[in-house]
C-alpha cells in the first residue's frame, strides 16, 4: 500500500503544481500601459545625435511629471521595453519588459538606456522597427488595455517592407503607433531626400508611420530638444490623452 500511497501523493503534487503554473500563466500582471520604445540608430544618426537621443530617453523616463502620470493610472504602473532599430532585419531588444512604478525603477531603467551601446548603424527600416516592436508586445508578460509603440527617427523608410503596410497590420491588432520625428534643418542635411522629404518629416510620419486610436506625432525640432519633446510624449501616452491639437493625427 505504501508504494501506491506514495505514487498517489506524487501525482497529486504534480497536478497541483501544473494547475498552479497554468493559473499563473493565465493571470498576467495588469498594468495601465504596455509601451515599446523604438529608437532609430540608423547611419543618419551620427554619434552626437545618438547620444542626445539616449540622454533624452533616460531623462524623460525619470521626469517627475512622467512619474506623476504613471501614478495617476488605475494600476499606478506601466510596463516598458526599449528597442534599437536600423535596416531590414536589424532590430534588437536592448531592455526587456520592465515595470515602472517608482522613481527608483525609473532611474534604473534610464541608466540602462544611457549605458546601452549602439546596436546598429545602417539604413532606415521603420517598418521593420514597428513589426519587431509589435512582436515584443505580443510576448509581454503583462497585460494592459492600451498597447503602444513609440517610434523615434530622423528620416524616411528606405529599407525593408513598406511602412504603411506594416503600420496597418499592427494597428489591426489593436496596437497604437505614435511617432516622434526629429527634424533636421535643410542646410545641415547630409541626405536631404531622406531627412527632409516633400512636405516635411512631420507630415511623412503623420501619413505613413502613426496609426490607431488616439495616435499622434510629437515633433522634436532638433536633437537638442528631443528630451523635452519625449517628456510631453510620454505624459500623453501614459495618460491616454493626445497632446495639443496640432500634433494629433489619429487614423
Amino acid at each position: 500500500m505504501r508504494p501506491v500511497g506514495r505514487g498517489l501523493l506524487a501525482l497529486a503534487v504534480l497536478l497541483s503544481s501544473g494547475l498552479a503554473g497554468l493559473a499563473c500563466a493565465r493571470a498576467a500582471e495588469p498594468v495601465d500601459l504596455l509601451l515599446a520604445l523604438a529608437m532609430d540608430v540608423s547611419r543618419s544618426m551620427e554619434q552626437p545625435k545618438f547620444l542626445l537621443q539616449r540622454e533624452g530617453y533616460a531623462a524623460a523616463i525619470t521626469n517627475p511629471q512622467v512619474l506623476a502620470a504613471i501614478r495617476s493610472g488605475a494600476h499606478q504602473k506601466i510596463a516598458i521595453c526599449f528597442i534599437d532599430w536600423s535596416g531590414a532585419g536589424e532590430q534588437k531588444l536592448v531592455i526587456d519588459w520592465s515595470i515602472i512604478d517608482s522613481a527608483e525603477k525609473a532611474r534604473h531603467f534610464g541608466d540602462l538606456i544611457f549605458e546601452a551601446p549602439r546596436s546598429f548603424n545602417d539604413r532606415t527600416s521603420i517598418g521593420g522597427g514597428i513589426a519587431f516592436a509589435a512582436a515584443q508586445i505580443a510576448r509581454a508578460p503583462y497585460e494592459a488595455e492600451r498597447r503602444t509603440i513609440d517610434v523615434s527617427g530622423d528620416g524616411t523608410n528606405n529599407a525593408g517592407r513598406d511602412v504603411q503596410i506594416v503600420r496597418d497590420q499592427v494597428v489591426a491588432k489593436g496596437i497604437t503607433v505614435n511617432g516622434i520625428p526629429i527634424l533636421t534643418e535643410l542646410q545641415y542635411a547630409r541626405i536631404p531626400e531622406h531627412t527632409n522629404p516633400p512636405g516635411g518629416l512631420e507630415k511623412y510620419y503623420r501619413d505613413n508611420v502613426i496609426g490607431g486610436p488616439g495616435s499622434f506625432v510629437m515633433v522634436a525640432e532638433d536633437f537638442e530638444t528631443f528630451g523635452k519633446s519625449m517628456v510631453k510624449k510620454l505624459i500623453a501616452e501614459i495618460a491616454g490623452l493626445p497632446p495639443a491639437r496640432r500634433f494629433a493625427g489619429a487614423r
